[in-house]
């Protein structure tokens, strides 16, 4: 997401979700949308019913991919290069927006000079992308009077993720597809409230709203509202604590709602990282494969026995109200964290309900100014920035300027993965999700009728990798990587792009991360989970 911030100012969707019906065409990439955005892909599917074209790009033959115009199959870790080549189409072909780009952005010819190197010749070579498939999918949507790109995990877990996002944004602004409805750049959050999270302050750099920690000013209204000195300093990204923790520098951790002994990249290392702290403390609605390992574990509320708001992927904040009473001991999150300040004895954390601690944000979030219980009681639909009482709030971002002034250009070189195939590991590993499970299984294996559906973990290979691998009819299979080995059922399936097989993250038992590369964007800090050498072994 940093790359979007650093191109728009925003991390969020660009456009409301409602707007994707009325799209003359989307390109999704990095983006498993009808299983791991189901609801989104609906939306899809009405903009597909009304006329709308469909590009997908996946190493995969995903459902999506199915209902697509065009399906471009990349190998997994060029997306720089493809986008730079579908510019390359463009501004060849006379179909970039001139008015736009003059007016509205800057450092254009430095783009420009760059993507003549990126012909679809040259792109098919690094890519795979048959150039002729490009040049289609190019024009259309060039050509289409209004163009979203949808994008998910697929483009930012990469040692390349910020540059995958920034290209995304070049490419929407070379085509003037920013600032109107139906347009836009617009990333599907992996979570739910994952966005609210990222509102709140959740982040190293940033107060809420996302306001800098660097920033004197800023830290001095939050230090006369909260009543406490706060630090300078940037903290942690997620990655930096586990080597932190490895290393013995950081002695205590507290993990909230987060399972990184699934979730985390080379869990052997995590694990060895994890047993180093002096202390863990993880809040939680079940107790984990993380939480197995902690000394202190806080029962939490899930969604359905809590009160206050989510903040969905396209901005807009959503009522949720407790259904039910949280069983025996269980607190909602606020609650446990207010209770654990005080007994640190932090002052300012005597609230008494959700909607008081709305008020708070309200107060201190200039994008969260106008955002209350009542209105949203009312039925009002508010997507940030919402500056006032009487602001409606804003579906779209960027309609008479981008939040920086000008939309800035990158001019941005395809690097390759950190770690590519080889002799030894022949293979490319990208993980995913499934339609049945949620992310670390936490949840959704608990779950009889979707444990059903797929109880246990799997590797699609393509036919010809399984003769090259010798599988010779195994129904089962070792993975290796240079970190870790597992043992998982296999399919074969021509769905899977020669060279590339696919596993599912969601088993702990089998878990993907075993074999993942912990190698991170350096910017951004977000590991390559969706890039790494491998080889398959019968059993």
């Amino acid at each position: 997401m940093a790359g979007l911030v650093a191109a728009f100012g925003s991390g969020a969707m660009t456009n409301s979700t409602p707007e994707i019906e009325d799209c003359d065409c989307i390109l999704i990439t990095g983006s498993n949308t009808s299983e791991a955005h189901p609801l989104i892909a609906s939306r899809v599917f009405v903009a597909k019913e009304k006329g709308a074209s469909l590009i997908v790009v996946d190493p995969r033959d995903i459902q999506m991919a199915r209902r697509a115009d065009v399906h471009l199959r990349q190998r997994p870790g060029t997306d720089v290069a493809w986008i730079n080549g579908m510019m390359h189409v463009i501004i060849a072909e006379g179909l970039a927006d001139r008015e736009f780009i003059a007016e509205r952005t800057e450092h254009y010819d430095e783009l420009e000079a760059l993507v003549t190197q990126y012909t679809p010749e040259r792109v098919e070579e690094i890519s795979g992308i048959p150039a002729d498939d490009l040049r289609r999918a190019a024009r259309i949507y060039a050509k289409a009077g209004t163009g979203s790109i949808l994008y998910a995990m697929g483009i930012t877990q990469h040692t390349t993720g910020r540059d995958n996002v920034l290209s995304c944004a070049n490419l929407a602004m070379l085509t003037g597809n920013v600032g109107r409805p139906s347009t836009g750049v617009n990333p599907l959050r992996g979570q739910n409230n994952v966005q609210g999270a990222c509102d709140m302050g959740a982040l190293p750099n940033v107060y809420p709203g996302y306001q800098q920690v660097a920033s004197d000013a800023v830290r001095k209204k939050f230090e006369s509202a909260w009543q406490v000195s706060l630090p300078s300093q940037v903290g942690l990204t997620v990655t930096d604590m586990i080597e932190l923790a490895f290393s013995g520098e950081l002695k205590a951790m507290y993990v909230m709602g987060e399972n990184p002994m699934v979730a985390d990249p080379d869990i052997n290392h995590a694990r060895k990282a994890l047993t180093k702290l002096d202390f863990m403390v993880v809040q939680d609605i079940f107790l984990s494969e993380t939480a197995e390992m902690a000394d202190v574990v806080l029962p939490a509320a899930s969604y359905a026995e809590k009160d206050g708001t989510f903040t969905a992927t396209d901005r807009r904040v959503q009522r949720v109200r407790k259904a039910i009473d949280p069983p025996g001991e269980v607190r909602q999150d606020w609650q446990i964290i207010c209770q654990v300040a005080g007994h640190l004895g932090a002052a300012g954390f005597d609230f008494e309900s959700p909607e008081q601690i709305l008020e708070e944000i309200a107060r201190l979030t200039p994008i969260y100014g106008g955002v209350s219980f009542d209105r949203l009681a009312r039925g009002e639909v508010l997507h940030w920035p919402i500056t006032g009482a009487q602001d409606p709030g804003t579906p779209y971002l960027h309609r008479d300027k981008f939040s920086r002034g000008l939309g800035r250009f990158h001019a941005i070189e395809f690097k390759e993965a950190a770690e590519l195939p080889d002799s030894e590991y022949p293979l490319i590993l990208t993980t995913g999700r499934l339609m049945f499970h949620f992310h670390t299984g936490t949840m959704t294996r608990r779950s009889e009728k979707l444990e059903q559906e797929v109880p246990a973990a799997f590797v699609e290979v393509h036919p010809a990798d399984a003769v090259s691998a010798g599988l010779n009819g195994a129904e089962r299979v070792r993975v290796l990587s240079r970190r870790g080995e597992i043992e998982a059922g296999v399919r074969l399936t021509d769905k899977i792009r020669p060279g590339v097989v696919f596993i599912p993250f969601h088993f702990a038992e089998a878990a993907a991360n075993v074999l993942t590369n912990s190698a991170f964007d350096p910017i951004a800090k977000i590991p390559e989970y969706k890039v790494c050498a491998v080889r398959i072994e019968a059993l």
